[in-house]
């Protein structure tokens, strides 16, 4: 039950993509191939990376991280909304919509984190070569990892103490297929969603400082692969360096355009489009991506598709 005449909140309309029965049941299709797509490919970088004795390296470590937040991140509004969908039922709590504010502001900063260090990792390995291993020792690597997922959760923590605070007195409903941050301070009736703007603020100078650090990497990365004598080298440096330069940029360009763009009364195309594009697609396309030009993952997955891994593992129980 909702009541929008007072300030007592006991949920949330999620309007979603449309009210027609036909786009909805569409909706919940697309949503559910690509949500099975990203567990898939996601689950197969984990697996790899876990179980391939070649893909034991800092920059796999780092990938089987990312495809952790990925399968995290996505799974905190798609399975929510395809239920919506199939049910034409958009009411969300007031405790689910602001447990989905936490989690997906903590996986979405920790995504951030995580591609920052891996350009780091990139920077060390291309400028450093000779003092890689030193620079990313295992001890280092976990705590980047460890430093990251902290970050998220205080991130998460912010924006859920910043949204507790604000006072709803208006139509509680939100123009997104998920509990938004900006459509959430939309529907507030005080100044109290000054504080969820503070938040927002710090966490964008934050994800600038982020943003100006892969950008130096990568100014300094393709200097020094400009100096490399060899077509073959350089091929493979690109190979493992513009995956993850479009990834970066995809992510933070959707991102920012969708939180920096003005709300409206109700949505647009573009906002759900926006949307979709910063919380769907990337957990999905993120192991395509980096699988495509990289030949070790495109044979792990070869062996893992091939059961190689597991009978082999059980030869080696045999013989034990």
């Amino acid at each position: 039950m909702m009541n929008t005449n007072g300030t007592t909140v006991t949920g949330f309309l999620l309007m979603g993509f449309s009210d027609h029965r036909e786009l909805q049941l569409l909706h919940a299709l697309l949503f559910l191939v690509m949500y099975l797509l990203a567990l898939t490919s996601n689950v197969i970088i984990i697996t790899i990376t876990t179980l391939d004795q070649h893909l034991q390296s800092p920059m796999y470590y780092f990938l089987k991280q990312l495809s952790l937040l990925d399968l995290s991140f996505i799974s905190v509004t798609v399975p929510q909304s395809i239920n919506n969908s199939l049910t034409s039922n958009g009411y969300i709590s007031y405790g689910q919509c602001m447990l989905q504010v936490f989690f997906f502001t903590s996986f979405g900063w920790a995504e951030m984190a995580i591609l920052t260090v891996m350009s780091y990792d990139r920077y060390a390995a291309i400028c450093f070569p000779l003092h890689y291993e030193l620079i990313m020792d295992p001890r280092s690597c976990k705590r980047a990892v460890v430093a990251v997922w902290v970050s998220g959760g205080i991130s998460g923590t912010l924006y859920i103490a910043a949204t507790f605070s604000i006072t709803f007195c208006k139509v509680k409903v939100i123009h997104q297929f998920f509990c938004d941050v900006p459509q959430i301070v939309k529907i507030s009736c005080s100044n109290d969603y000054l504080a969820v703007i503070g938040v927002a603020v710090f966490i964008s100078l934050v994800a600038l400082a982020c943003f100006i650090s892969i950008a130096l990497s990568y100014l300094h990365i393709f200097s020094t692969v400009l100096r490399i004598p060899s077509a073959e080298g350089r091929s493979k440096v690109f190979s493992t360096c513009l995956p993850h330069l479009f990834v970066v940029s995809f992510f933070l360009s959707t991102g920012i355009c969708a939180y920096l763009k003005p709300t409206s009364d109700s949505s647009t195309v573009l906002d759900l489009m926006l949307s979709i594009f910063y919380t769907v697609i990337p957990p999905t396309l993120n192991p395509v991506i980096y699988s495509l030009k990289n030949e070790l993952l495109k044979k792990a997955v070869g062996k893992l598709l091939l059961g190689r891994y597991f009978t082999g593992k059980k030869a080696y129980l045999l013989c034990c």
